[in-house]
């Protein structure tokens, strides 16, 4: 059966540099066919290799769609995922396992289904080559994410709390631990120190390899600000859809290598008080005929005009855009105005302290992009990225101009000169609102759909916003038990 997979495979032009594919498949026992749902998170179900048909390539697998977040209700439950076989990869953690990533079918209308995020991406990235405005966008996130040694939570009637714990804790310096060495970054502090300090180099440099082995092209990593294991993995930049399916496979990566060493990892955003926050700042450019279209040598920090139109649609609409670029309540535990954190809608070259950062590494034609700095690893990379997208897309259509760059390091700018910089919301409620009121971007060429801003609004009020504000804080016992 490993040989009809194969033949399957190369129908499908499948090119793989990193995995020998031929080889790997004369080990392959088990398909895994992954999908997303809606808020963002893996799903997946496996079969005997011998399922593999050419029937179930082309016609798609079904499975229980009530079950998974965001799609059918009971009486419309069966869906179809459609394995797209470009995606394969053999699981590194997974015995003698093929994984493909498939997209979903709606088996009652045969249409692609609505909701289904990987379909909203392509559905924007066809809508791009539609426009003629460019034939290709890269994106290139960069996910950061903390490595604990354990982490406990609880929330009942009569008590809630979380605990987390990490050797490489900043807390832990005093703790009467078996050989304590002491070496543990201060908070804060965490950036780039070398080991022993960064006790997570051969645990980070295990995740890169393996994802290499998958596929991933991987240009650095490294400790990262907050204490307690921080880190970062780069990715070189890829098209959309490929970046996104690339995000949930670096996810899966990061996660079970952590697990394999007895450790958890997070993509929380603020799991950490007092602590810097994990973020992922999100690069973008957009292409046509293999020229960089942001790029002009005689522009402000080499940004074209295209550039600057695509950073007004990206400020103009960003109070919509945290809806789904940080759609977590714990997203504004990071997004606090008066700290560091990328709150501040304008924009500036070299500069960490904007929303928008303009990198000037290099001056090669190439390397010219937009940087926004506010989304978090918490997001669905399908919605996200298609969200910016269009959100760029409406400013060059419209060729709204974003100001002028503020030049400054905006954190120590005065109360009163603060005043005429905007900011992104400070909650998710607030952000869930400036989606209601402000989503008619995203529905162009039928990208996005009134059901799934409505489906994804309604969800994060019922599912997250409604269970936080109902429970009583920990701290709210510190304020006012006394009262």
């Amino acid at each position: 059966m490993a040989k009809q997979v194969l033949e399957l495979l190369k129908s499908e032009g499948i090119q793989n540099s990193v995995v020998n594919l031929k080889k790997s498949l004369e080990k392959v026992k088990i398909i895994d066919f992954k999908f997303t749902d809606l808020p963002g998170l893996w799903q997946h179900f496996s079969v005997p290799v011998s399922q593999l048909t050419e029937d179930v390539i082309m016609n798609g697998i079904g499975f229980d769609g009530s079950s998974i977040r965001g799609f059918k209700d009971i009486n419309e439950s069966d869906m179809l995922v459609m394995p797209d076989i470009k995606t394969s990869f053999i699981d590194p953690f997974s015995n003698d396992t093929l994984s493909i990533i498939g997209n979903i079918k709606d088996p009652e209308t045969n249409e692609m289904y609505s909701r289904d995020p990987r379909f909203i991406s392509q559905k924007a990235q066809a809508y791009l080559v539609k426009s003629k405005i460019a034939d290709k966008v890269f994106f290139g996130p960069e996910a950061e994410f903390f490595v604990f040694d354990s982490i406990r939570y609880e929330q009942k009637e009569n008590l809630g709390y979380y605990f987390i714990d990490s050797k490489e804790g900043s807390w832990n310096t005093g703790n009467d631990e078996e050989n304590n060495t002491g070496y543990k970054p201060r908070f804060k502090e965490g950036y780039f120190p070398v080991p022993p300090t960064d006790s997570h180099q051969n645990l980070r440099n295990e995740m890169v390899l393996t994802m290499e082995k998958v596929g991933i092209k991987v240009e650095c990593h490294h400790h990262e600000v907050g204490t307690a294991g921080q880190g970062e993995i780069d990715m070189g930049y890829a098209r959309m859809v490929r970046m996104a399916d690339q995000l949930m496979m670096y996810k899966y990566v990061v996660k079970n290598i952590a697990l394999k060493h007895g450790k958890t990892a997070t993509f929380m955003p603020k799991p950490l008080f007092n602590d810097n926050g994990s973020g992922m700042h999100t690069h973008q450019s957009l292409w046509k005929n293999g020229k960089n279209l942001f790029h002009d040598k005689n522009g402000y920090a080499q940004l074209s005009k295209m550039a600057l139109h695509y950073i007004g649609g990206l400020l103009e609409h960003a109070p919509a855009l945290c809806a789904l670029i940080a759609p977590t309540t714990n997203s504004y535990k990071r997004l606090v105005p008066g700290f560091e954190a990328p709150v501040n809608l304008v924009y500036s070259k070299r500069n960490r302290s904007a929303a928008v950062r303009i990198p000037v590494y290099s001056k090669s034609s190439k390397s010219t992009r937009v940087e926004f700095r506010t989304p978090d690893p918490s997001c669905n990379a399908y919605l996200a990225f298609s969200a910016l997208l269009m959100a760029g897309l409406d400013g060059i259509k419209r060729k709204l101009y974003p100001g002028k760059p503020l030049d400054k390091n905006i954190y120590s700018l005065s109360k009163q000169e603060l005043k005429n910089v905007k900011s992104v919301p400070i909650s998710l409620p607030e952000a869930m609102d400036a989606l209601e009121n402000d989503h008619q971007f995203l529905l162009q060429g039928d990208v996005f759909t009134k059901d799934v801003i409505e489906t994804w609004i309604e969800y994060k009020r019922e599912n997250e916003i409604d269970p936080i504000r109902l429970r009583p804080h920990p701290w709210e016992f510190h304020l006012y038990y006394d009262i």
